[in-house]
């Protein structure tokens, strides 16, 4: 933890749940040699996301615009994640281990985002992330559904853009937590559960909810007040894929309510994977990586960073995504596609 988090009330509330818990004061977040950039710590993979919990203030408070899930990305009220899905980009920037990291600092941050809201004025045309309401994705760097279950830093930004009347907030999300079904969204929360085949999650998705329980649930956070919405990500290649996205997608439709399907839409997004990640990966779970790294039908991919990413190559890949798309409008005619990569 940072020096200065316990004159937050966000540090306060957190550091107050876990009082038997050790505390190592450091300059900086993100300048933890042990956690970040440290190889050797890549042998404890899975300890060092169950056993730590970074605390910090968000230095740098700005909104980015976005074109696909939402239009702004705003500030995280989180970094990284307690599930180790091992396709994941945020270790790809925070090195060889990515537990949480909370900012205490919300009321800050909130207090920007109201101002940035307030001068985008009322949203005068519809567009593909939304007909009415600028969206702020809020989840980029991790999963709120987590974060949640640590403290109020989520609960804050629902209830924050209840009172924002040209805005919604949207956050992805593999992890169920109920205690979300009590914040009242008020429609003004976009959920979106990601989904991809049980046989595929169970060796890639580490430590995240079942399938079939995130489908299962999707109902009850509609009656709730959510907007939600399924992410079919990501999409991985493999002999029989077609097959058991044919059959993910018989149960979403055997368990999703009319009410659901009514205001259901989906992104379809493709596997991209990152070099370095792959080398990380295979100190800890290489069995995945059979499936994640297959020079012969990727290409390289460099990303804003300079990152060396890869991809389905172009000339097969729209194959692929016209296979889902197909899929999707065949099986569930009633779910819109927002946009498919």
């Amino acid at each position: 933890m940072e020096p200065e988090v316990p004159l937050y009330k966000r540090g306060q509330e957190i550091l107050a749940k876990y009082p038997d818990a050790k505390r190592i004061e450091v300059a900086s977040h993100w300048k933890i040699p042990e956690l970040h950039g440290f190889a050797g710590s890549v042998e404890d993979w899975i300890k060092i996301k169950r056993q730590v919990l970074v605390l910090g203030i968000k230095k740098s408070l700005a909104v980015r615009p976005n074109t696909r899930s939402a239009n702004f990305i705003a500030p995280f009220e989180s970094n990284g994640c307690t599930m180790s899905c091992s396709y994941c980009y945020v270790p790809r920037r925070k090195g060889y281990a990515n537990p949480i990291t909370l900012y205490v600092n919300m009321e800050q941050a909130m207090q920007y985002l109201r101002r940035h809201a307030a001068r985008q004025g009322s949203k005068t045309a519809p567009d593909e992330v939304d007909a009415q309401h600028w969206v702020y994705e809020i989840g980029e760097g991790g999963d709120c559904s987590v974060d949640a279950a640590i403290c109020d830093n989520v609960k804050d930004l629902v209830n924050l853009f209840k009172e924002l009347p040209n805005a919604k907030v949207t956050f992805a999300t593999k992890f169920v937590n109920r205690e979300l079904l009590t914040y009242d969204p008020q429609g003004k929360t976009r959920i979106r559960f990601s989904l991809m085949p049980h046989n595929m999650s169970k060796l890639v998705d580490v430590r995240t909810s079942p399938i079939s329980d995130r489908i299962a649930v999707m109902n009850d956070f509609v009656d709730a007040g959510y907007e939600v919405n399924v992410n079919f990500s990501p999409v991985i290649v493999y002999e029989g894929w077609e097959a058991d996205w044919q059959r993910l997608f018989e149960e979403l439709n055997d368990t999703v309510n009319d009410k659901t399907k009514q205001q259901l839409v989906c992104e379809i997004i493709f596997l991209t994977h990152n070099e370095h990640l792959h080398h990380v990966n295979m100190h800890w779970h290489p069995k995945a990586e059979e499936v994640l790294w297959r020079p012969e039908v990727q290409e390289v991919k460099y990303s804003e960073n300079g990152g060396r990413n890869v991809r389905y190559k172009s000339g097969i890949k729209r194959g692929y995504v016209q296979t889902v798309v197909d899929m999707v409008y065949r099986q569930l005619p009633y779910c819109g596609i927002r946009y498919a990569f």
